[in-house]
C-alpha cells in the first residue's frame, strides 16, 4: 500500500501565502512595467508639446499647399512630409505619443494662458478693450493667411508683420517651434515675405538667432533645424518666451 503525506493545517495556508505574494509581485511588476512604457502627451511634457506643435504646423502646411496648389506644391509637400516622418520618429524615441500633433496657438499657449494665450486671442480681445493686444499686426492676420500660404502668403505678410519697420519687435507672445527642415539657419512664416531677416531670442537662456525667411510656413516664425539648435534649451522643442524682431 502506498503511503499519502499529510500536510499539516499551518504549512497548507504557508504554501498557499507564498504563491499568493509569489503571483502578487508578478502581477505588480507587469503594472510598473507598463505604467513605465506608456508614451507621453503633449499636455504631460514639454518636449513631447514641442514635438506635438512641429508636427501639427507641417500637417497643416501641407494640408493648405493641397488645399491651394501652385506650381511648387508637390515638391514643398514632398519635402513636409519627409519632415512630418522624421517628427514622428523624434516622438517614439522620446517617449511621446507617435502622431500627436498640435498648432502652435494650441500647445504653446495652453502652458502660458496668461502670454500666449492673450496674444493668440488679441484680434478679437481689441474690442473688449486690450487695445495693446489688439493692435499687434502678428495675431490679427493668420486667420486669413493660412488660408493660401502659397499664392497669399506674402502679400499676406507684406500687410500684416512685413509691414513692420526694421528693428520693430513683431509677433508678440508668439511662441517659436522648429520645422524640422535640414540645411543651413534659415526661418519660415506666414508673416513676412521670402528675404525678411529675423532675430529670435529665446528669452529663457537669453541665446539668439538671426536667420532670413526662406519659405512659407503656417505660423508666425519655424526655425529650420540648425537654427532651433542655436537658441533651444537641451531637450525641448519649444521656445515659450520668445523675442522675435525684424531686423531686415
Amino acid at each position: 500500500m502506498s503511503r499519502r503525506r499529510k500536510l499539516s493545517t499551518g504549512k497548507k495556508l504557508a504554501l498557499l501565502a507564498g504563491a499568493a505574494a509569489m503571483a502578487g509581485g508578478g502581477a505588480f511588476a507587469l503594472a510598473g512595467a507598463s505604467n513605465a512604457a506608456q508614451p507621453q502627451t503633449a499636455a504631460e511634457s514639454a518636449v513631447c508639446q514641442g514635438l506635438a506643435t512641429a508636427l501639427g504646423n507641417n500637417q497643416r502646411f501641407i494640408e493648405d499647399q493641397r488645399a491651394h496648389p501652385d506650381a511648387q506644391s508637390a515638391a514643398r509637400i514632398a519635402n513636409r512630409e519627409a519632415v512630418v516622418a522624421e517628427i514622428k520618429r523624434k516622438q517614439e524615441a522620446s517617449g511621446c505619443v507617435v502622431g500627436e500633433s498640435a498648432q502652435a496657438g494650441q500647445a504653446g499657449q495652453a502652458g502660458q494662458a496668461s502670454q500666449a494665450g492673450q496674444a493668440g486671442q488679441a484680434g478679437q480681445a481689441g474690442q473688449a478693450g486690450q487695445a495693446s493686444q489688439g493692435a499687434q499686426p502678428a495675431q490679427t492676420a493668420p486667420a486669413s493667411q493660412s488660408a493660401s500660404p502659397s499664392s497669399s502668403g506674402d502679400s499676406a505678410g507684406n500687410a500684416a508683420g512685413g509691414g513692420a519697420a526694421s528693428g520693430q519687435q513683431v509677433c508678440k507672445g508668439s511662441t517659436v517651434t522648429l520645422s524640422g527642415e535640414a540645411g543651413a539657419p534659415a526661418a519660415s512664416s506666414n508673416q513676412f515675405p521670402a528675404g525678411t531677416t529675423l532675430k529670435v531670442t529665446n528669452l529663457d537662456n537669453n541665446k539668439s538667432t538671426t536667420v532670413k525667411v526662406t519659405s512659407v510656413s503656417g505660423s508666425c516664425v519655424l526655425l529650420n533645424n540648425a537654427a532651433f539648435e542655436q537658441v533651444r534649451e537641451p531637450g525641448k522643442f519649444l521656445i515659450r518666451h520668445a523675442l522675435i524682431e525684424k531686423v531686415g
